[in-house]
């Protein structure tokens, strides 16, 4: 679908030769949910179940790692200052960013489309298989993400900074999409009488606002009206 909203230009957007501390502090909790997601069977532990021994440790393990990362710059967003001030340089692009951006693809696609087959499934057959979902279908899932994030073929995790411009749009609006959908979902879960959601007719309900969230909130993306959405352009340059 060919692209008609509206653009930025990198040489209209400001240089800023280093990052606040606060910027940086906080970028922090987003690459703790990140990381802290990363074992799918563990996080749907602790939304089934409540917070346990298992997920303490874990966080404890991804706050003291990113916590370093944080310190020593070794994160998107955490670096003292920009590693990326123009967007559409050809420059090569750091172990960390193509680590942190791969693990954060498998947060976003992972959880979204594991809650989507899932929804599918109940309806379908009135049956709730989400715990048999994440315990053998979230693993080869992940391995398949961050197999695709080594060989550089999702948005941001390429070799080259060269694509950052578009790229970053990709991320965000798959970002937004998948958080704002899951924080509806999750929404539905907590209100909708148990008489209604264990039943086939509830699940139906449950998919329907799922996919038409995510189906919106994607489109608003694409169409560059959420924030970081809009594809930044190298400029023009006039010739008489």
């Amino acid at each position: 679908m060919r692209y008609t909203g509206r653009v930025e230009y990198a040489d209209e957007r400001k240089i800023r030769p280093r990052n606040k501390r606060y910027y940086r502090v906080l970028h922090w909790p987003l690459w703790i949910w990140v990381f802290f997601l990363a074992p799918g069977p563990l996080t749907f532990s602790l939304f089934a179940h409540g917070f346990d021994r298992a997920n303490s440790i874990w966080l404890a393990i991804v706050l003291i790692g990113t916590g370093t990362a944080l310190i020593f710059g070794q994160a998107p967003g955490c670096e003292p200052k920009p590693y990326i001030l123009r967007f559409d340089e050809d420059r090569p692009n750091p172990l960390y960013r193509r680590v942190c951006y791969t693990f954060a693809w498998n947060a976003v696609l992972n959880f979204a489309l594991l809650n989507l087959a899932g929804l599918i499934y109940a309806t379908i057959t009135g049956t709730w298989i989400m715990k048999q979902l994440y315990q053998y279908a979230y693993l080869p899932l992940c391995i398949l993400i961050l197999l695709l994030g080594a060989l550089g073929l999702l948005p941001r995790v390429g070799r080259s900074t060269k694509g950052e411009g578009t790229e970053r749009r990709y991320f965000y609006g798959s970002v937004w999409a998948a958080v704002i959908a899951q924080t509806v979902l999750l929404i539905l879960w907590k209100a909708m009488p148990a008489s209604l959601a264990s039943t086939q007719t509830g699940s139906a309900i449950k998919l329907a606002i799922y996919a038409a969230t995510l189906a919106a909130v994607g489109y608003a993306a694409w169409s560059g009206k959420l924030p970081r959405t809009r594809p930044i352009m190298p400029g023009e340059l006039m010739v008489d």
